[in-house]
């Protein structure tokens, strides 16, 4: 048996892929701590893991804006997205280390696993590997790592690797990093010097997949940009799915079953504050056609959403098991974690992604030919309209997901992980024997 600390930042689709991923190396006989947020205490011990809590800046609501991100209305375009990553994923860094290190300190923790976004590793990763245990990240949203084949992450560009479009990519990462995101890196820097790091040296800030020793990528090889330049300590393992096994059903369910087609519409679980997005206007638009049109709120009341036409049901939660085999069209604002489960279902999207890493998630469904992009986080009904009516009307759509869902169906993300946690414990203790002889 091993120990394994499991890291999370306290946001929800963060969270759940590493409650699911404890919950197998649990099956498979270890311990597992996982240190996140309070607000998840309860679905952590729920998988038979032992809770840790974050303090502080660290531990934040996500469902509470304001514990977080409270000038968030002052900001629009790239100061927004700096904000945001400055206040979720850096300014934590200092009390997300001191949990760490407590953690470390007092027990006989074997590897580490942390979401790809928890920065306050940082400190532990700058010490030499012979003096900490073996630190594992799992990408939990698209891939961010720099390549001379991809532009910036979050400009949602398409990848190039032809002279000019290196050319392009070339420029723009140095504009990033050395103009556009230099007060973050050096904030970042400074709070990693202020609980004893070395600082961040040539590492960025926005990038530190090539940091870990291992990287795993929760996500297919084929729904990534191709990269000639991949680091060597990446491996995609497929998604992880959490299972819902006996949730149960609206009452309306037995209605899905006179042959009509579904469209799933969803804001996921965090921007469910305003309706007016995404929902409102995919029920505007589809109000008048002969379709069933099913709404998850992600928790929030039902009444939240309004009036809604007699095509359309409402629920606050939808077991994604059930949902997604009967489901035509996945209309969504590109949760990376949601998206995955469509397409692991063969289901074609419309994808109208605004903030965070959606409009990368976004990107890449159109670029694989997979659904429509949007590009807005606020859609007209009309354009909604011609989406889904696209979607449905062209079988093309359908078919390059169900082609993309049987490759998926190869990976076992979970078998995987724990493959790969197994491996750098057993890497550690032959090194550390060869040592001691």
């Amino acid at each position: 048996m091993s120990t394994y600390l499991l890291c999370s930042t306290p946001l929800y689709g963060h969270v759940v892929p590493l409650v699911t991923i404890g919950r197998r190396l649990v099956e498979h006989g270890h311990r597992v701590l996982l240190l996140t947020g309070s607000v998840f205490a309860d679905r952590v011990r729920a998988a038979g893991l032992e809770f840790r809590p974050l303090r502080g800046a660290a531990d934040f609501d996500e469902r509470d804006p304001g514990t977080y991100v409270p000038d968030l209305d002052r900001y629009r375009g790239l100061r927004l997205s700096r904000y945001q990553v400055e206040q979720t994923f850096v300014r934590p860094i200092p009390d997300q280390f001191r949990a760490v290190r407590a953690i470390l300190d007092a027990e006989g923790v074997d590897a580490v696993l942390v979401d790809c976004v928890f920065a306050g590793i940082l400190p532990l990763l700058t010490a030499a590997p012979g003096t900490r245990p073996p630190v594992l990240a799992a990408g939990i949203m698209p891939l961010a790592q720099t390549s001379r084949d991809v532009a910036p992450y979050n400009t949602a560009l398409p990848p190039s690797s032809t002279r000019l479009g290196r050319l392009r990519n070339r420029t723009l990462n140095a504009v990033g990093r050395r103009v556009l995101f230099a007060p973050t890196q050096r904030l970042a820097d400074q709070l990693v010097r202020d609980v004893g790091g070395t600082g961040l040296g040539d590492s960025f800030v926005m990038d530190l997949s090539r940091l870990f020793d291992r990287f795993l990528q929760l996500g297919p090889a084929e729904f990534e940009y191709p990269r000639s330049d991949l680091s060597p300590n990446l491996r995609f393992v497929g998604p992880v799915l959490p299972g819902h096994g006996g949730a149960s059903l609206p009452d309306w369910w037995s209605e899905l079953d006179d042959g009509r087609p579904v469209v799933h519409v969803t804001q996921g679980t965090l921007d469910t504050d305003d309706f007016t997005k995404l929902v409102r206007p995919t029920l505007d638009a589809l109000a008048d056609d002969d379709v069933h049109v099913l709404v998850s709120t992600g928790r929030r009341p039902v009444e939240a959403v309004g009036p809604t036409p007699a095509n359309a049901r409402v629920a606050e939660f939808l077991p994604y098991d059930a949902l997604l085999p009967r489901t035509d069209v996945v209309v969504t604002n590109g949760g990376f974690g949601g998206t995955l489960q469509a397409l692991a279902a063969g289901v074609p999207l419309v994808v109208a992604g605004a903030a965070e890493d959606k409009p990368e998630t976004a990107a890449r469904v159109a670029h694989f030919g997979l659904g429509i992009d949007l590009r807005t986080g606020r859609p007209s009904a009309e354009r909604v309209r011609r989406a889904v009516h696209d979607v449905l009307a062209d079988p093309s759509w359908r078919a390059r997901t169900t082609a993309l869902a049987a490759t998926m169906a190869g990976y076992d993300a979970l078998d995987a992980v724990v493959d790969e946690l197994e491996r750098a414990v057993a890497a550690r203790r032959e090194a550390g024997g060869r040592r001691a002889g």
